[in-house]
């Protein structure tokens, strides 16, 4: 079985709880089983990871770039939050690891405040899925599959 990475980037650990109104109820405990069974459907097992800490997701992406070469991981579906707007070193750690990353935003970045308009990590990115809600996550992990397995 093919497996994916679903990361996910600062304050992510409050979905359910953080501006419901644009974020949603569902929690990242709800949004992980999601991301799993969506997974399953495909024959493709999914970890998730979340952390507050840019390091440690730049860490992920190096050790994603890894197992993708290493032929036991498909890619990233990577939802970066404030960090796409913010983080050069994830578009460096992206690029320079060479790992496939889906970007996934949950809500519609375009229509919020101009801050967010524009992402570091999306010129680094194989496809981007925006503005959907959680749903978005498996349309990302849908994409990615077919992307990869052809």
């Amino acid at each position: 079985m093919s497996k994916i990475l679903v990361l996910n980037g600062p304050n992510l650990n409050l979905l359910g709880q953080r501006e419901p109104a644009v974020y949603g109820s569902t929690t990242l405990a709800d949004l992980e089983q999601l991301c799993r069974d969506a997974g399953a459907r495909l024959g493709v097992e999914v970890e998730c990871r979340q952390s507050n800490h840019e390091g440690v997701l730049i860490d992920a992406l190096h050790e994603a770039g890894r197992a993708v070469k290493a032929g036991t991981l498909l890619g990233v579906v990577f939802n970066p939050a404030a960090y796409s707007h913010s983080s050069v070193a994830l578009f460096d750690a992206i690029k320079g690891a060479e790992v496939p990353v889906i970007e996934v935003h949950i809500s519609n970045v375009h229509a919020r405040e101009a801050f967010r308009h524009h992402s570091y990590v999306s010129a680094a990115a194989a496809g981007i899925v925006v503005g959907f809600g959680v749903d978005g996550y498996r349309l990302a992990i849908e994409g990615l599959v077919r992307q990869r397995r052809g």
